[in-house]
């Protein structure tokens, strides 16, 4: 990449990190929302704060290791306010490329490697066409022929998770938010059941 290309793709990360920081409601979580956003695009297979904390910050990483796991874990934002810009934002460059075409509805299974993370359990996961220990989550997205866009998205707790309130406090899971049976669990050599995140 030219340095005129990584320029014009600094400042369309700048600008895009500029729309979210507006719907989180304070000020102090620009920069981690900058720092999160960074270390989720950067290389390395581990999504998580810790490895995070170390490509974004690595002169003061248990700081920054901190200020992430604030962000994440304790810092509250309307998850769709947030989906609902990045939908603004978005959605003008995808229709650019054509109309939209489709609704996407779909469960995905994301590989966790611990077992703190809400939700997570042996279950069947998508991206690995097996069971594995995993996240599940639901998503409504909207296509063309160039791009596709999630503007809705529920994580699914199971029933392990559901019915342990000591887990799910733990975990952070707000108290009034149990969750709900789903009307069909993914249905991929599984039969566990499900409960919905709102």
């Amino acid at each position: 990449m030219n340095r005129k290309k990584e320029e014009k793709a600094e400042a369309r990360f700048a600008a895009y990190v500029a729309g979210l920081s507006g719907v989180l409601g304070h000020a102090d979580r620009i920069g981690p929302l900058r720092d999160y956003c960074t270390g989720l695009i950067l290389p390395g297979e581990r999504k998580s704060v810790e490895p995070m904390a170390a490509k974004t910050a690595p002169a003061r990483t248990a700081a920054q290791h901190q200020s992430l796991l604030h962000f994440v874990g304790i810092a509250t934002w309307s998850d769709e306010k947030v989906l609902a810009k990045v939908r603004e934002m978005v959605l003008p460059a995808m229709e650019r490329q054509g109309p939209i075409e489709a609704w996407i509805i779909d469960d995905t299974g994301f590989p966790k490697q611990g077992k703190h993370s809400v939700g997570v359990q042996h279950q069947y996961c998508g991206q690995l066409g097996k069971e594995a220990n995993c996240q599940v989550a639901v998503s409504l997205s909207i296509a063309n022929h160039s791009a596709s866009l999630p503007v809705a998205y529920r994580l699914y707790l199971p029933k392990e998770w559901s019915g342990d309130a000591a887990r799910r406090n733990k975990a952070g899971v707000p108290s009034d938010n149990q969750g709900r049976p789903t009307p069909t669990a993914p249905q991929r050599k599984t039969t566990k059941k499900y409960r919905i995140v709102r």
